[in-house]
């Protein structure tokens, strides 16, 4: 005669066993639309932090630079100190305190520029590149050549940046930056802004 054999009778769930169930299948459709949601977020505005006797030295060195360069060429002052601040990370990077270019501005001659990675935004995405970055013998020298391309443009365009020096507002310079192609992120005129009215740099442009 065959043996029964007998089933083990399951057992049914605990209360906290179903809760961490429910737990974990919440936290893997939270996360799921976190992805979902995180390709159409825009860019949040990645300004660099500010330490007050470090700032504020940085500001006090070439904020008469700045100046210098409104009265010539009519370059808004907060405009080049803001650029000065996003570009630099307050004088910090490694382009603006080895090499004293303080706006990632690049260039061709092999007698002074630098070869270095950066990161640049295009098709909608970060990537990172190698360029050529140029050297100065002070961070003057860099003010003073950021001011001089919105002057002269570009080898392209003389005219390009014409907007940048028409703007009335340090608000419609900031923007005219953006929309002539000066920087590829596409919140550089937020930052810019945001940068210039926390630290109320608009003052040096009077």
């Amino acid at each position: 005669m065959a043996r029964k054999i007998k089933r083990a009778r399951k057992q049914p769930q605990s209360a906290s066993a179903k809760a961490v169930k429910i737990l974990f299948f919440l936290s893997i459709s939270f996360m799921a639309s976190l992805s979902f949601i995180g390709d159409f977020a825009p860019i949040v505005p990645d300004i660099p932090e500010y330490d007050n006797n470090q700032g504020t030295g940085f500001i006090a060195t070439i904020a008469p630079a700045a100046q210098q360069m409104q009265a010539a060429y009519g370059v808004h002052a907060s405009i080049s100190i803001a650029q000065a601040i996003l570009e630099s990370d307050w004088g910090e990077s490694e382009l603006s305190a080895v090499y004293n270019n303080l706006y990632g501005m690049k260039g061709e001659d092999p007698g002074n520029t630098v070869l270095l990675t950066t990161n640049e935004y295009y098709n909608g995405q970060w990537v990172t590149i190698q360029a050529k970055f140029r050297v100065y013998g002070s961070w003057t020298e860099s003010v003073q050549d950021h001011a001089l391309l919105f002057v002269n443009g570009t080898t392209w365009d003389p005219n390009q940046y014409a907007p940048v020096l028409q703007a009335a507002t340090y608000q419609e310079a900031a923007q005219a930056l953006q929309d002539c192609g000066y920087a590829t992120d596409p919140d550089y005129a937020t930052k810019l802004i945001a940068v210039i009215e926390q630290h109320a740099l608009y003052e040096y442009d009077s």
